[in-house]
């Protein structure tokens, strides 16, 4: 299934949830809307299923216009957040509900339901109630429900919201396996960039209603287009003045550009330990934070603060120490554009390195 959005704008008010949005999806593939509450994710997510009729614009489905079509005539599996379970049906019954509204047949019903069973892993729990199931197996059920009538699109909205942590990523697993094996194409919306990472093929990046960037996880990490993608994507500190850091002098900075500065572009520590410690500068360990794997170092240089990881196998730090700091790279980044600009002495055959 291919689908296509043309320009589709929605608004409730005089709020424009929804922006001129533009994209385009291939057939069975895993795609999530990523972006702050409010974005438009959901909203988006609303005029697909043909719950929300968009103000201008068209959603297309193979190329054939959506807009006027009714949800139930679309071909599309809806996942709410909050599972919306029908508490007085068992679990085979929630499943079947779908098939039973299109009237099919009684033995079709029967092994649909049980083919689903199977493949989301509630075998022996076809008689239960949903009161009787914990959070994850209650995502299941809504899964097979949507999946139940074969639809040619699903739709999640924010599908592991109520979940608790450990049982999400053991469904981002099971739910990344599941599309692969049923070729699907489906959209999730989620404000959590893990699961987006982990999950998605591509990923939609919104903010105030307008589609920021789409790509893979990989290429919106490595390459964002924009200063929002640039900044929200990952985890990143501001600088205002990054001439005045050591190899970014000649860095060209036009007015209100600023840098971000990720903590995988920072080497720091003691001189023993950095690569190149002719270009690095001297900065002051401020506070040393535990995150499991690494170690997250908040760093001053002059009037900047910015974070870089250490590894645990690597001689202890303290709060206070002066070090040494070597930026590698950092984004400028303006309203419309992000730029990566290396470190100019790492590459100058000047340079002396010792």
């Amino acid at each position: 299934m291919h689908i296509e959005v043309r320009n589709v704008s929605k608004s409730f008010g005089g709020n424009k949830a929804v922006s001129d949005v533009s994209f385009s999806i291939n057939r069975g593939r895993l795609i999530g809307l990523l972006g702050p509450s409010g974005g438009g994710k959901s909203t988006l997510l609303r005029v697909l299923a043909g719950l929300e009729t968009p103000d201008s614009g068209d959603v297309l489905i193979n190329g054939i216009r959506m807009n006027d079509l009714a949800p139930q005539h679309r071909g599309i599996g809806f996942v709410f957040q909050n599972y919306a379970l029908f508490k007085h049906m068992n679990v085979f019954e929630n499943i079947a509900f779908g098939l039973k509204i299109k009237k099919a047949k009684k033995s079709e019903i029967q092994k649909r339901v049980n083919e689903l069973l199977d493949l989301t892993g509630l075998r022996g729990f076809e008689h239960r109630y949903p009161h009787q199931l914990s959070g994850g197996q209650k995502q299941r059920v809504a899964f097979a429900r949507a999946l139940a009538p074969r639809p040619e699109l699903l739709l999640l909205d924010e599908p592991f919201a109520a979940i608790d942590a450990k049982v999400r990523k053991e469904l981002r697993t099971w739910l990344k396996r599941l599309i692969g094996t049923l070729d699907i194409t489906s959209i999730f919306v989620t404000h959590d960039q893990d699961e987006a990472v982990e999950v998605a093929d591509e990923m939609l990046i919104f903010q105030q209603g307008r589609l920021e960037q789409q790509g893979t996880p990989m290429s919106i990490y490595t390459e964002p287009q924009t200063a929002f993608v640039a900044g929200f994507i990952g985890h990143s500190s501001v600088v205002e003045q990054p001439n005045l850091l050591r190899g970014f002098e000649r860095t060209p900075i036009m007015d209100g550009a600023r840098a971000l500065i990720r903590p995988e572009f920072v080497e720091a520590g003691r001189e023993r330990d950095i690569v190149f410690p002719s270009a690095a500068v001297m900065g002051r360990i401020r506070h040393i934070s535990f995150r499991g794997a690494h170690l997250e170092l908040d760093i001053q240089v002059g009037d900047n603060r910015f974070s870089a990881h250490r590894s645990l196998d690597q001689e202890p730090l303290r709060p206070g120490e002066e070090i040494f700091v070597l930026i590698h790279r950092l984004y400028v980044v303006s309203e419309k554009s992000a730029v990566m600009v290396e470190n100019s002495l790492k590459g100058d055959p000047m340079t002396f390195y010792i």
